[in-house]
């Protein structure tokens, strides 16, 4: 179907999933167009590299371009947050368009590449990430669709040579399916999504329970990871973190291999120590081991999520030199222990963490980098459903900070559930020093008191407070 598509209008453009098939459509030489709700740094680069974006639920304001052009050649791209009172939604579905969820998309994209998907309910998009920047180190064509915006290309979408067909004709595709062409995806369990996927390898770090507004309960969001499994393509492999509760449902002739952090299993990490603020281990391996490995990017469950990638890689038959000299050069992920500001006097460290298990990673590893220093946590809840699912786990994970700021809840998607706030989480967190705050609070509270350690942490639009905090430490720094 995509060797006909010569347009394609993406409602919810500005998503982290969608804006990377957008990204690859305009790769490829389909005309792209888009809308999304609000103004984002993504959508502005998305506007910069060529496509037309607007930012009001108006069926006027697409391009008449668009809506004249034959429809056997358009596709329609959702994403599943898209209500259905939608009205140009509502408009492609009254005109008879062809419409498909981006998870459909990116599986009829991969259909016919060797695949490397990478699931689990945290973790994916760093892995995927650290998978993708060994591959295209070590002169794999790599083509990857990420969950995050990757430091080392400043992309979700990284466009490999597979992309274009032999004929040079840009709408239509003929892929590779050469191991040395691979695509790497980042397999998202929201709405089932990763169902639409058939890997050749998969990794799966984590099924913690999640998304319960979809799933119902842990046992359908395991059922829907044993399904995953289930699909991978004959000969392939499975990747999976040892220990995680969940059955398996692969074909006879796919592999499981087992990785853990520092666990004896089929790949794990020995001797980790930290020098310079970076983590350096030996991969263990029942393939082959590779000794003094320095990884620059912080976090002790990166080194856990660094071992699955370097696994996966070791399948693929990347060397270990090639290996270490790409880890050595990773920058890492935007919003995932980011760093921000890394000065002797201030550390400011942001991270998407929104489930209470990835709030725990990432603050014991910002305790175990400054034992000795005060950390304060900015904590902006994502979702209503969440919140409440996850309350008591919320507020044991925030117990480990010195001191809690949390924002009101980002509905996203969601109305207001009767009883959840943000004042339920603080009633519940140990630590003496809590409180909640505006934005606006906020950034004259950090002004008054000069924390030592700072992290924010959440996946709504907390993250439209970094350039702010970074202003205010920076302007600090220089009028000192």
């Amino acid at each position: 179907m995509i060797n006909n598509i010569k347009q394609a209008y993406f409602i919810g453009i500005g998503g982290i999933g969608m804006s990377a098939i957008a990204r690859y459509f305009n790769a490829i030489g389909i005309t792209v167009f888009g809308y999304d709700k609000t103004p984002s740094l993504l959508t502005d680069a998305l506007i910069k590299e060529g496509i037309k974006i607007h930012f009001e639920d108006n069926i006027n304001l697409v391009e008449e371009s668009f809506l004249a052009i034959d429809r056997s050649e358009v596709l329609i791209v959702i994403t599943p947050a898209v209500p259905k009172a939608h009205k140009e939604l509502n408009y492609f579905q009254q005109n008879e368009y062809v419409i498909k969820k981006r998870a459909e998309v990116l599986g009829m994209i991969t259909a016919s590449t060797y695949t490397l998907a990478v699931a689990g309910t945290h973790g994916k998009t760093t892995t995927s990430t650290i998978l993708t920047h060994i591959l295209k180190s070590s002169g794999y064509d790599v083509t990857a669709f990420l969950g995050g915006i990757a430091k080392n290309y400043n992309s979700n979408f990284i466009a490999g040579n597979n992309i274009h067909d032999d004929e040079n004709k840009p709408y239509h595709v003929t892929l590779k399916t050469d191991v040395l062409s691979p695509t790497v995806v980042e397999a998202d369990e929201y709405d089932r999504s990763f169902l639409t996927l058939h890997p050749n390898v998969a990794i799966v770090t984590s099924v913690d329970a999640d998304h319960l507004d979809i799933y119902g309960d842990d046992t359908q969001l395991k059922e829907s990871f044993k399904l995953f499994t289930s699909q991978i393509k004959s000969s392939g492999a499975l990747i999976t973190k040892l220990g995680l509760n969940y059955k398996l449902a692969q074909a006879h002739d796919v592999k499981v291999y087992h990785y853990a952090l520092e666990e004896r299993a089929d790949f794990f990490a020995g001797n980790i120590k930290i020098e310079d603020g970076k983590y350096k281990f030996d991969f263990i391996s029942c393939i082959e081991n590779i000794n003094d490995i320095c990884l620059g990017l912080p976090g002790l469950h990166n080194v856990e999520n660094t071992v699955a990638a370097i696994a996966a890689t070791q399948i693929m038959g990347v060397l270990p030199i090639d290996i270490k000299k790409a880890l050595k050069s990773f920058s890492g992920v935007n919003r995932r222990f980011d760093y921000r500001i890394n000065r002797n006097d201030f550390v400011y460290i942001d991270d998407y963490a929104h489930h209470p298990e990835e709030i725990r990673a990432c603050v014991n590893s910002i305790k175990q980098l400054y034992p000795n220093k005060k950390i304060t946590g900015i904590f902006q809840p994502h979702l209503y459903s969440r919140t409440r699912d996850f309350a008591a786990g919320f507020s044991s994970s925030l117990s480990i900070l010195d001191e809690v700021i949390l924002m009101d809840i980002y509905p996203a998607r969601e109305l207001p559930i009767a009883g959840v706030s943000a004042s339920m989480l603080l009633h519940n967190i140990t630590c003496k020093q809590k409180q909640i705050l505006n934005t606006t609070e906020i950034l004259n509270y950090l002004k008054e008191k000069q924390p030592e350690v700072l992290v924010t942490l959440g996946a709504g639009d907390i993250d439209q407070l970094v350039a702010p905090i970074e202003k205010l430490f920076n302007q600090a720094n220089i009028n000192e």
